[in-house]
């Protein structure tokens, strides 16, 4: 549970940076909502991506591992970006305010992602 939680408290930070890097081609709610509104989507969103990230990412890692080694590791930007438009799709079933506003911006917000959870990361202690 512990990795859970110290997941969804990294997935908000690098969600949140992502989305204010990329502008208008990442939001999270929509302009109209309260800051309130925006922390509340902005927890249901990063709780999403991080169910996403520790169950579904490894299987899918795990699946195109032939592919991530025959692109010397490029591939995971095209696995990340889709785990990212995954986690856009179940929050708009949600009816939370997640958008990406195409398969570019997602390859791009997944790099900014993976660069802010590395270095907020490493000065995490790994729970047992």
């Amino acid at each position: 549970m512990s990795r859970f939680l110290t997941s969804w408290v990294l997935s908000a930070a690098a969600l949140s940076v992502a989305a204010w890097l990329l502008g208008t081609h990442m939001s999270i709610g929509s302009d109209a909502d309260s800051m309130s509104e925006q922390l509340v989507a902005l927890a249901v969103i990063s709780a999403v991506f991080a169910a996403i990230n520790l169950w579904i990412a490894p299987v899918v890692k795990l699946l195109s591992l032939p592919f991530i080694v025959l692109t010397l590791g490029l591939f995971l930007l095209v696995v990340n970006a889709l785990l990212l438009l995954l986690t856009s799709t179940i929050a708009d079933a949600l009816d939370v305010a997640f958008h990406i506003e195409s398969f570019g911006w997602a390859v791009l917000a997944s790099v900014v992602i993976s660069v802010v959870n590395a270095l907020l990361g490493g000065g995490v202690k790994n729970p047992a």
